[in-house]
């Protein structure tokens, strides 16, 4: 492997497409150059797959599925877990190589490597667990049914968490007897790349494929013919675009999409601790580039100015933007130049409608981050429901804070949007807290806690963000098809 000095990272030493158990040079030889978004300089110049690379990846995964699906559930599990101990023990190159890659803090990244290995073990534990049933229809007959795999299934996964994503989402496909194609973001492939050097000597060839390559990649696996099923972390556009091409196929899907997440604080919270999971909620540490943040901040009148000054002051103090490669950082750079324009674009579009700016709002002077694509914490104050930032998914470090003094009017608000897939309630009264998770129209639902996700709790979201539950059992078994059988006993 080469060491990229410059950005403290390991770089893969395979840059091309990995399937069938062997690493291959894009058909049509097109690449692409894939640079850090810390500090603007090259990383690599990597495959660009597109239809054909996707024809020859799904024959290889084709073929090795006829024995995969019969291999004992155990051995797959006692696989996953081999994979999941190679994760902890490369643990530090995969975050600095992710760091450099996607520009998160290497300190994050690293436990983002932890907690892909643990879903990984997750799920091999749930190898055994596809069962089905015995159904009684007299006593002529023995009714039961069982639970196979889909095929080949394809993984397209975001930016924002390139290794964990990419390393996580194969578990459950994985378990059930599956075989997976990842497509990692254009943005950030290089762990995903890494991540297929680490298993191609633990799976059988052809069982995990990884396939870097943007658009003409991601449409050629939607459709093609012997993709059993689609997956998704991304936007919500992206989701519908697949949505609709599948539909050709009548493929089942699983998509985790956009969400513009609500936090809302009622005046009996404890609210030093309510101030600390507005900053934690917001994900600030990945520059607001998490689908779970919760970016509107409702704070009703009688506590509104002492929680925001509280949450201003912390978010300063704590979220600096710095180099994503250093592990003193705690806020690192937008992905990409496109990304910090528009989140520059949001921020002025916020002032324009009103909105008051309380934190934030440039690109930082520091002269060390000049090359990199960063954005300064940014707090909003005076939002109202009908402003942009107050509706539209920035993806960016932007907090919008809403004043409220309706319960009903604010329980309005917080449904008034097309997205929901989470959700933080703040208050000591448990009828008030069961009141609202009832009322929130979100999947996954925090109360006097945010950002914290528990293995083996269904995750997912409402409206359009998105189809499906992962991270539990359900998602295992989505990856399954019910078959039953009759036998007559006379």
């Amino acid at each position: 492997m080469n060491t990229n000095t410059s950005s403290q990272a390991i770089l893969p030493a395979h840059l091309d497409c990995f399937y069938g158990g062997a690493w291959h040079s894009p058909l049509s030889a097109k690449r692409v150059e894939t640079r850090s978004p810390g500090t603007g300089e090259l990383l690599a110049s990597v495959a660009d797959a597109d239809a054909a690379d996707v024809d020859a990846a799904v024959a290889a995964a084709k073929a090795a599925f006829l024995s995969w699906r019969i291999t004992a559930p155990r051995e797959r599990g006692n696989l996953l877990r081999c994979c999941a101990q190679v994760l902890r023990d490369n643990a530090d190159d995969l975050a600095r190589l992710d760091a450099a890659d996607c520009g998160n803090p290497v300190a994050e990244m690293k436990r983002d490597v932890l907690i892909a290995a643990d879903g990984i073990e997750y799920f091999a534990g749930l190898a055994a667990e596809t069962k089905g049933e015995t159904i009684p229809v007299g006593n002529a007959f023995l009714n039961y049914s069982t639970r196979e795999p889909l095929g080949v299934v394809a993984r397209i996964v975001a930016y924002n968490h390139p290794l964990m994503f990419a390393a996580v989402k194969i578990g459950a496909p994985l378990a059930a007897g599956n075989v997976v194609i990842v497509k990692p973001s254009e943005q950030a492939p290089l762990s995903a790349l890494r991540m297929a050097e680490l298993f191609g000597d633990i799976l059988p060839p052809g069982v995990l494929s990884v396939l870097p390559g943007g658009r003409a990649c991601g449409e050629a696996l939607t459709c093609h013919r012997d993709i059993a099923k689609v997956t998704l972390i991304g936007s919500v556009a992206t989701g519908q675009a697949i949505a609709k091409a599948a539909s050709a196929g009548l493929k089942p899907l699983l998509l985790e999409l956009g969400g513009k997440n609500a936090l809302v604080v009622y005046p009996d919270a404890d609210l030093d601790k309510a101030a600390d999971g507005i900053v934690r909620g917001m994900n600030f540490t990945w520059a607001g580039q998490s689908c779970g943040s919760t970016s509107r901040v409702f704070l009703h009148a009688s506590i509104h100015d002492q929680v925001l000054q509280v949450v201003a002051e912390r978010t300063a103090k704590r979220h600096r933007p710095g180099l994503p490669t250093d592990y003193a950082t705690t806020m690192g750079p937008l992905v990409s130049k496109a990304q910090q324009d528009k989140v520059l674009k949001y921020i002025a579009i916020a002032k324009s409608e009103g909105a008051r700016l309380v934190l934030g709002g440039k690109v930082p002077a520091d002269p060390a981050l000049a090359n990199g694509y960063f954005v300064e914490p940014t707090i909003f104050a005076d939002v109202l429901p009908s402003m942009r930032i107050a509706r539209e998914e920035v993806f960016g470090p932007v907090l919008s804070v809403l004043k409220w003094s309706d319960e009903v009017q604010m329980l309005h608000d917080v449904n008034d949007v097309e997205y929901g897939l989470s959700a933080s309630i703040w208050t000591r009264d448990l009828v008030t807290a069961h009141r609202a998770a009832q009322s929130i129209e979100a999947g996954y639902i925090w109360v006097n806690n945010s950002s914290q996700h528990f293995l083996g709790a269904p995750f997912g979201g409402y409206k359009l963000s998105g189809l499906g539950r992962e991270e539990c059992v359900e998602e295992l078994l989505s990856f399954t098809k019910t078959k039953n059988i009759n036998v007559k006993l006379d």
